[in-house]
């Protein structure tokens, strides 16, 4: 009798703890869909020839996860064929108001990884992807980095013919205000004409605030302020190109804490820049990791002396 007992408390048990199936077309709960995708911790990266060794085994039908995610976001990352995709959990953090998930999509034998954002009510936010198998053709290696904020790095790398490294880094980070991703890191070495000429994206803006002005220390070490959106808001553009060729650039808005003092912080973007200006000068110092736009061995740290208008710049300072 006693063997019967614990027979039936041990089938109970099994029953208990089976897993559901999410590959079919019937309803899932939801803490069912959520528990596929195992925690990774930040930071985190794969690369392209990675990618189908990253997930889970499980498979979860586009039937499944459109109860989760709209389908017109499916079909707008996969096209007209995405009712055939094989799903593929990869894994999934949180942050303290986010829940982002991360998935394989597999179809016609090639494989897209996609990152979701959720409420921590589980209301789907937005999406974003983050690597595309391609063919190689082109020599490449394709990969993507999530650091610790989260920004997600979406990188490409290759040795080119010159024997030196050639890569192309965009960052992206969840924007809570828009409910969308944004883009905060835009850094390549692969525009020749970039390379060669210092495009200054802010130049024609307008310069009648009492600071706004070029601030410069040379032909490739300056910061530009220009008029922002009120007295205590301006647009900024500074880059710098140090001696072991190390170079940074970063395009924002900063916001005055006082009559003398700035600070340039970006929802998503670990970077923190302080900006002290005096009479004739302005001096910037990093106070958060701005790694995502300079080089790993230099900083934005420097004084700038602001450059005398010319009549011609004077004149259409005041138009």
């Amino acid at each position: 009798m006693r063997s019967f007992i614990l027979l039936v408390a041990f089938s109970a048990l099994s029953c208990h703890h089976e897993k559901t199936s999410l590959s079919g077309s019937e309803h899932v709960e939801l803490k069912d869909f959520m528990d596929a995708f195992k925690k990774i911790s930040l930071p985190w990266r794969i690369a392209d020839t990675s990618l189908d060794k990253s997930a889970d085994t499980t498979t979860v039908s586009t039937s499944v996860f459109t109860q989760f995610v709209p389908d017109s976001v499916i079909l707008n990352a996969l096209g007209k064929n995405a009712p055939n995709a094989n799903i593929h959990p990869v894994g999934k953090f949180e942050k303290e108001n986010e829940i982002y998930l991360l998935a394989n999509f597999i179809l016609n034998k090639k494989t897209i990884l996609e990152s979701f954002v959720f409420t921590k009510k589980n209301k789907y936010l937005s999406h974003l992807e983050l690597l595309k198998q391609e063919s190689n053709d082109d020599n490449y290696i394709r990969s993507v980095s999530i650091t610790s904020e989260p920004t997600f790095i979406i990188s490409r790398e290759k040795i080119n013919k010159q024997n030196q490294l050639a890569y192309t880094r965009n960052g992206y980070a969840f924007n809570t205000s828009a409910n969308n991703f944004i883009e905060v890191v835009n850094d390549s070495n692969e525009d020749l004409k970039r390379l060669s000429e210092i495009i200054n994206p802010i130049d024609t803006l307008l310069r009648k605030n009492k600071l706004s002005g070029d601030y410069v220390e040379d032909k490739k070490n300056f910061i530009s302020v220009r008029d922002g959106s009120n007295s205590s808001k301006y647009i900024f553009f500074i880059h710098f190109e140090k001696d072991d060729n190390c170079i940074g650039e970063l395009k924002g808005d900063m916001t005055m804490r006082d009559a003398t003092h700035a600070y340039y912080k970006q929802s998503g973007d670990p970077c923190v820049i302080d900006f002290t200006f005096q009479s004739k000068s302005i001096t910037v110092k990093e106070e958060g990791n701005c790694g995502n736009h300079r080089g790993i061995k230099c900083f934005f740290d420097d004084t700038y002396k602001k450059k005398k208008e010319t009549k011609t710049s004077a004149g259409s300072r005041n138009k």
